[in-house]
Parts: C-alpha cells; structure tokens; sequence
C-alpha cells in the first residue's frame, strides 16, 4: 500500500502520537549526531572526529532535552505490550511469532547495512587501501548499532516483564528501578567491578516498563513523572558522581550512557513525563491529513535512515576533503554558518541511500506454525541472543581490523568483528526460520 492509502486507513483507535513520538526521537538522533561530529584535520594531516560537546562545554545542557533515546525505548514498551498481547491471543507459539513480527523491520535492513559495510571493509583491506577518513568511518558507523542491540533485549524481555507488569503493575517498574539504584550503589560507593553493566538492563528495561503502563492508560500525572525524574536528575548531577552530559564525552571516567546511570534513568523519567504532557494538542495537530501522512511515511523509513545517516555525514566530509577544502575550526563562526549547509548535503545524501535499501525495511505479514513445533521458543531466544550480542560487539569494535583479528571488550569478553558479524546473521537467520508458518494478524 501506498503511504497515503496507509494514512487513509488508519483506524481510530490507534494511537497517533505514538508513532510521532517514534519518528521524533529518531530524527532528533540523527540530527543531534550530525551536529555533534566535529570533524577536523590536524597539523599532520591526520583526520579526526571529536565531539562538539566536549570542545563547547557551555552546551552540554541541551542534553537534558536532546537526549531523546529514553522516549523511543519507552515507544518501544507501548508497541510491544499491545503487539505481544495479540499474538498471544492469536497463536499457540505467540514468543517465536512475536519476535519475527517485532524485529524484521529492525534486523532487516541491520544485516543489510553490516553486509555492505563488511563487504566494503573488506574490499578496501584486501586492497591495501585505507587510513585519514576511511578508518575512522569504519570505526564510527558501526558505533549506533548499540541502540539495536539494546532493543533487540528490550523486544526479547518483553513476555516475562509484561507478565510481571500485569500482575505487579507500578511494583514491577519499582523493582527495577530499585535494582538500578542497587547497581549504583555497589559501583559507586563499593567499587564492585563489572556490576555497573547490569545497568544496561535495569535502566533501559525501567524506560521500557513505563511504556507498558501507558499502554494499560496507568500514566495519568505525567507532570508528577517529568517533575520526579528532573529533581532527581538534578540533585544526582549536583552532588553525586554523575557528569552534566546526559550523552557520553570522550575520555570521561563517568559517562551517564555507558554503562547506563541512575541519573539518565531519571533523565527518562523526565522526558517520558514531558512528552506525556503534549500528548493531546500533538493528537488534535496529527488529526490532520497531510500532517498524518508524513508522520506514516517517515515511520516507513525511519530505521533506515537512523542506519545510514553517519554514513553520509561522512561521506559528505570526505567529498569535501577529496575536493581539497578547508575544514574550519569545530566551533567557530566559520563552522556555525556551514552547519545549515553540511545538514542539507547530509538530508539530501540519507535520502539517496534510503531511497536505495529503504526495500528491506518493508516487513511481511507475522506467522503461526502451521503444525506445533517445540524447538521455535528456544531457537528464537537463541537467535535473538546472538543477534543482541552481535551488533553489541559490532558497535564496539567497528568494520576496521577484519583480517587483522581486532577486538574490543564486550562486557567480559574480547570480540572480534567476524566474529560479531557471524553471531548477527545466525541469530537473524534462527528468529527468521522459528517464526515462520501460517500468517496472522499482529
């Protein structure tokens, strides 16, 4: 179907705001990185990326607006409470179904991007070409693969936290936040080593919950919420370990997003709260057509330019290097004019590769076995675990070093990108298989 006879019939009871919400954080990603990329070239000719945020330290504040991840991983609990609940109504093997339906927009066009970038990696190596801009793209554009990643948890988590949110409700968003404080805690003040990666899965999965009771219609004081979360963000920030940035600084002892902290938990809290609070006039602004139908088709792409959008800042910055142009200074009024320039090459450049793989992120219907099949729970899991720490390690380790063994400290263990690159497309290829059968609506 067409965008327009999508939007035409969308039904009355779905929640329109959610799907702007999804579509805004999204852009507010890639915008932000766009504009967070300073890229330079230093007296030996050498290229480097650094972060506008660590060299202007006045605007790591706008953080606490722009940091907007929190939003779509609590989208993301919406979507799955009322997609999961379906498929269990319609299926006898509801987890395996569910994970294909949820995760095809997502791995999709992931494989896609890891299977160019890898072959393009490879292609350069086998070569014997590389370094400036080449080795810092393979290294950078793999680093966003960590928001799939956590998400592929947060989908796979979703049956078991679901259940305890239905029995629990508020108690079960209590328990996890308690065990996100509990993390810090014996971080901070014990100095217990490797416990703070727990906090990948307390904080993110705290986010997700709250997105379970919007479903159940339980966030009704969302300014009590926004009010909550921006005190505590603050008294963290002002008298606690915590680093003003809600988004992670080069060479920082601290970061608050990796491992995840109590003060970005608090900082989603925050947001969640706000966003909350637009909920009606943004229902009555999305009640329009036109406005309804971008909204849809930027939902139709999303994924696929969250994937590519580094991909052409960077080649944008290498089409200027290339050309022999001047990089100015990262923060300076010379910069500052360029911004609105560099931002409409890369839109423009984005929309050429989506135009090119936005294909894959088209999903096809969900599906119920046919005939009774005891292995597809345990294989999805399986697949989705593997996926999960595929494009972890990937994310960390990058495109670069592929025949060279590099690796990079996932958690406890060493990855290497092929190894990473095979985990994703076994996992991939296990929920694909265990998912498969008789179609149903999802």
């Amino acid at each position: 179907m067409r965008p327009s006879d999508l939007a035409a019939a969308t039904p009355a009871s779905r929640d329109r705001f959610v799907d702007l919400l999804r579509v805004a954080s999204l852009g507010t990603v890639v915008l932000g990185h766009w504009l967070m990329a300073a890229v330079s070239v230093g007296g030996n000719g050498r290229v480097q990326v650094g972060n506008l945020l660590a060299l202007e330290p006045g605007l790591q504040p706008l953080t606490w607006v722009f940091q907007v991840m929190p939003v779509f991983f609590f989208v993301g609990g919406f979507s799955h409470a009322l997609s999961y609940r379906s498929t269990r109504r319609g299926t006898s093997k509801a987890y395996s179904v569910f994970l294909r339906a949820r995760l095809q927009r997502l791995l999709r066009p992931t494989v896609v991007f890891i299977a160019v970038w890898g072959a393009a990696a490879l292609a350069l190596q086998l070569a014997g070409l590389g370094g400036g801009l080449f080795d810092v793209s393979l290294r950078l554009v793999a680093q966003p693969l960590w928001f799939v990643g956590i998400y592929l948890a947060m989908v796979a988590f979703t049956p078991p936290l679901l259940r305890l949110h239905e029995r629990y409700g508020w108690g079960a968003f209590g328990g996890l936040v308690a065990a996100a404080v509990l993390v810090d805690l014996l971080r901070f003040g014990l100095g217990v080593p490797y416990v703070e990666f727990l906090n990948f899965a307390f904080v993110w999965l705290a986010i997700h919950q709250l997105g379970f009771l919007r479903a159940d219609g339980r966030l009704g004081r969302p300014y009590l919420l926004a009010g909550a979360g921006l005190a505590g963000a603050a008294l963290l920030v002002a008298y606690g370990p915590y680093p003003l940035s809600m988004v992670g600084m080069p060479g920082e002892k601290v970061s608050n997003m990796a491992p995840p902290t109590l003060a970005l938990l608090c900082h989603g809290l925050w947001l969640v709260g706000a966003v909350e609070l637009l909920r009606g006039p943004a229902g009555r602004w999305l009640n329009r057509p036109r406005v309804w139908r971008t909204v849809v088709v930027a939902n139709g792409i999303s994924m696929t330019a969250f994937l590519w959008h580094l991909t052409a800042m960077l080649g944008i910055y290498g089409a200027l290097l290339a050309a022999g142009a001047r990089t100015p200074e990262p923060g300076s009024g010379v910069w500052w004019v360029q911004v609105p320039l560099r931002i409409v090459a890369a839109v423009t450049l984005t929309g050429v590769l989506v135009a090119v793989f936005r294909v894959f992120e088209k999903p096809s219907g969900a599906r119920e076995p046919s005939a009774p099949r005891a292995w597809a729970g345990p294989a999805a899991a399986l697949g989705v675990t593997l996926c999960l720490f595929g494009v972890l390690g990937l994310s960390m380790v990058g495109f670069g070093g592929l025949l060279q063994g590099r690796t990079a400290l996932l958690i406890a263990v060493h990855v290497t990108a092929p190894a990473a690159v095979v985990m994703t497309l076994s996992g991939w290829l296990l929920v694909e298989r265990a998912g498969r059968g008789r179609e149903v609506a999802v």
